[in-house]
């Protein structure tokens, strides 16, 4: 019996910010479940930030990507049995056969089986999965040594990775600054522990409150914005500083290229350490980043929260809605009412 899915794919490149327009949901005939294969039905599925900078690279007609959280529905592997809940870049589908989970290229299908109980499951999407992965290596690995009294500044605080690299700094003895776009992501990192939150759409000039609030200066950026905020940062970092670039959301819908302040001069004089990253280079070491933040959240020392959309078919709508900010935390498109 031939079986289908759903799709959702780019109808037409984005120019700037993108509209739902830009978008199609179609139909697929799904290909027939081989031996060692499995098929699945999405429970959740992910938007993030990445998606708008890597859709540069799309055509027109191409199935959106990202990661779901998907539930076996058939099987034909060994290693997996109906119901059990997966992870995998199936792209945005509601259904989708893998023939071969265990091929490593992109990435394997993996079960989402490490969630505390009594916590969704949809956290191996967020703080138990790749955001929670970002913020982790993104802290500990790119800006290490992390020292206690450092002083570390997150920008799009209130995000999924945000909110996870505060309050492990926190927990690592730093002094953490928080800047989000609303009141409301103000009162969240307060929640979260920040030492100090702010509205960078209502506060004034940052180089006032930077030099208000880091009269020592900044030992840790965790750069989420680029841009002029970047910009302003950059001449407030110490000696020795570490600035981990995770994303440039201020410059994923320019139709133009900005242009910056020439940075060279100021990192030589400083010292300071200056990396960009991809999360996946700690393939090898992802699980083991996933039980230290899964024992966090048991104990309840990691705090989280989630934004649902409910339904496939707004997946756009909830990708637009990140982008412009709508959420606070991970920005979720449930599925599926039951997980």
């Amino acid at each position: 019996m031939t079986s289908t899915g759903r799709k959702i794919v780019m109808a037409k490149r984005f120019d700037g910010m993108p509209n739902v327009s830009d978008f199609a949901l179609q139909e697929e005939t799904l290909p027939p479940l081989q031996d060692g294969g499995v098929l699945c039905e999405t429970v959740c599925l992910s938007v993030d930030p990445y998606m708008r900078s890597y859709s540069r690279n799309m055509k027109e007609g191409d199935v959106m990507m990202g990661q779901t959280l998907s539930r076996v529905v058939e099987s034909r592997h060994p290693n997996y049995t109906m119901g059990d809940l997966v992870l995998y870049y199936s792209g945005w589908r509601d259904r989708y056969v893998v023939n071969n989970p265990d091929d490593p290229q992109p990435w394997p299908l993996q079960k989402a089986n490490y969630v505390p109980k009594g916590h969704p499951s949809s956290l191996s999407l967020g703080v138990l999965g790749m955001p929670g992965a970002t913020a982790y290596f993104g802290l500990n690995e790119v800006c290490r040594p992390v020292k206690s009294g450092e002083v570390v500044l997150v920008n799009a605080a209130a995000g999924a990775v945000g909110a996870v690299v505060g309050q492990l700094a926190k927990q690592q003895g730093c002094r953490v600054v928080g800047f989000a776009g609303t009141d409301d992501k103000v009162a969240y990192l307060k929640e979260m522990g920040f030492d100090e939150a702010f509205n960078y759409k209502t506060m004034g000039s940052l180089d006032d409150i930077l030099s208000q609030q880091c009269p020592q200066g900044v030992d840790i950026y965790f750069d989420n914005v680029g841009g002029q905020f970047s910009d302003t940062v950059m001449n407030h970092m110490n000696q020795f500083g570490r600035v981990s670039v995770c994303g440039c959301i201020s410059q994923y819908n320019n139709t133009t290229p900005s242009i910056g302040p020439r940075l060279q001069g100021l990192l030589i004089s400083k010292q300071i350490r200056m990396e960009g990253f991809l999360v996946h280079r700690w393939k090898d070491n992802w699980m083991e980043c996933m039980e230290k933040l899964a024992a966090l959240v048991a104990c309840g020392e990691m705090k989280y929260r989630e934004t649902i959309v409910e339904g496939f078919e707004r997946a756009p709508e909830a990708l637009i809605g990140m982008l412009e900010g709508d959420n606070i935390g991970k920005m979720i498109v449930k599925c599926e009412s039951s997980v």
